[in-house]
């Protein structure tokens, strides 16, 4: 998933683990260890990217199909992990989930806060998170625009 704040990474994300990927969400995996404000301090970032990093390796080993549901709000964490992929001989399909910002900021300030897939962020933080996120070109490797 590559998409700012509100664009419904979240949502895609749960349809295809219905269809039987597993799913690796770094918001959720913040909020199941009891996080509960974005942004993320440094440390609490590296540890969750961490966990994840690993789980998507015994994925890997096990075969399985993983959709991480991160922002990949930058060129470089999408190149990042695209490299640490490379020597699995895994390409992986970014999905570009392409959402004009007043949509993205009235979804985010609806949120409820009930749950991982529902932080609340306050109006600056969710304006700063989609004025600072960079598009994903088609020299990124594969890619897939969904527009929500």
């Amino acid at each position: 998933m590559c998409g700012p704040a509100g664009s419904e990474k979240s949502t895609m994300a749960c349809r295809l683990e219905a269809d039987g990927m597993v799913r690796l969400s770094f918001d959720q995996e913040a909020w199941d260890r009891g996080i509960r404000h974005m942004p993320l301090s440094d440390d609490a970032h590296r540890d969750v990217e961490d966990h994840l990093r690993r789980r998507l390796f015994e994925l890997i080993g096990e075969e399985r199909d993983a959709v991480l549901d991160f922002s990949f709000w930058s060129r470089a964490m999408r190149d990042d992990w695209r490299r640490l992929l490379e020597p699995h001989g895994i390409v992986p399909e970014t999905m570009y989930l392409a959402t004009d910002r007043t949509t993205c900021l009235e979804r985010v300030a609806a949120r409820a806060h009930a749950h991982g897939d529902d932080f609340a962020l306050n109006p600056e933080t969710a304006a700063a998170y989609f004025d600072h996120f960079e598009p994903p070109s088609s020299d990124g490797g594969p890619m897939k625009l969904v527009v929500t």
